[in-house]
C-alpha cells in the first residue's frame, strides 16, 4: 500500500468532510478484469480496491479517484472537475486499449447456445446481414443469455467479439421484428465501433443513429420492447 496514495485518500476525506476524524485506510490494487474501483467501511477502517490499470495513473487521476469514490460513500456532491479529470483518463486511447486487452485475457465470457427454443440467432444475422449489411458483417459468437433478463436485452461485447440476447426474446409470441430489431441495434455496434471524441465515449454516433432509423419496422419493435 502506497502511502503517498493513502496520503492523497486521507486530503480528500479531509476535504469533503472537514469535522469528522480520519479512519485509517486500506489501499490494494487488483488484477480485476475491468476499471474497477470500490470502497467499503468496515469496522471504522476505509478498504479501497483499485484496477492495477490505475496504478500508475498522474497523481491529479488518483486525486479524482479518492474524492470521487468518498464522495459516493459518504453522498457528498462530485466535483465536475474530478469528474472530467477521470473520465478523460480512462477513456484516453491507451487506457481503453489497456482495458480491451485485460477483458480479453483475464475475462471469462460465458457463451450458451444460438440455438433457442423458438429462434436461432445466427439465422436471424444472416439475415440481417444480407437485408442491410450487403453480407459484408463478420458474425461474432452470438449467444442467449443464461436467464430472462429485462434489463439487458442485448449487449454487443467488442472484447469477447460476442452478442448475447436475453432469453426473455426466445417465445412463440415474440414478434420476429423485435428480436431483428434488437440484432440489428447490436450489429450497428459492429459496424460503428464506439469512439472518443473530446475524452468523452461515443456510443452511439450520428451515423449509428441515422443507420438505426433505417429499420422498416422501428416504431412497431420498439413498441414491443416498452411492453416487456
Amino acid at each position: 500500500m502506497s502511502s503517498q496514495l493513502v496520503t492523497i485518500f486521507e486530503e480528500q476525506y479531509r476535504a469533503l468532510r472537514p469535522r469528522a476524524p480520519i479512519p485509517p485506510f486500506e489501499i490494494r490494487f487488483r488484477r480485476f478484469t475491468s476499471l474497477n474501483t470500490t470502497i467499503r467501511l468496515r469496522e471504522g477502517r476505509l478498504h479501497v480496491r483499485l484496477s492495477d490499470l490505475l496504478e500508475h495513473a498522474p497523481q491529479a487521476v488518483h486525486h479524482a479517484i479518492a474524492h470521487i469514490l468518498l464522495a459516493k460513500l459518504y453522498r457528498k456532491p462530485i466535483t465536475p472537475a474530478h469528474a472530467d479529470r477521470y473520465r478523460r483518463h480512462v477513456s484516453s486511447e491507451a487506457v481503453s486499449r489497456q482495458a480491451e486487452h485485460i477483458r480479453q485475457t483475464r475475462g471469462r465470457k460465458r457463451i450458451l447456445t444460438h440455438v433457442g427454443h423458438h429462434f436461432d440467432l445466427n439465422e436471424v444475422f444472416d439475415s440481417l446481414n444480407l437485408r442491410f449489411f450487403h453480407g459484408l458483417l463478420g458474425r461474432p459468437i452470438l449467444t442467449w443469455s443464461a436467464h430472462h433478463a429485462r434489463r439487458m436485452l442485448g449487449h454487443y461485447d467488442a472484447a469477447h467479439n460476442t452478442i448475447m440476447v436475453s432469453r426473455v426474446f426466445d417465445r412463440p409470441d415474440t414478434p420476429r421484428c423485435a428480436i431483428e430489431y434488437l440484432l440489428y441495434h447490436e450489429m450497428l455496434h459492429l459496424k460503428h465501433p464506439v469512439r472518443v471524441k473530446g475524452g468523452r465515449r461515443c456510443v452511439h454516433s450520428r451515423e449509428f443513429q441515422t443507420e438505426e432509423r433505417l429499420f422498416p419496422e422501428l416504431e412497431e419493435a420498439k413498441a414491443y420492447l416498452r411492453r416487456l
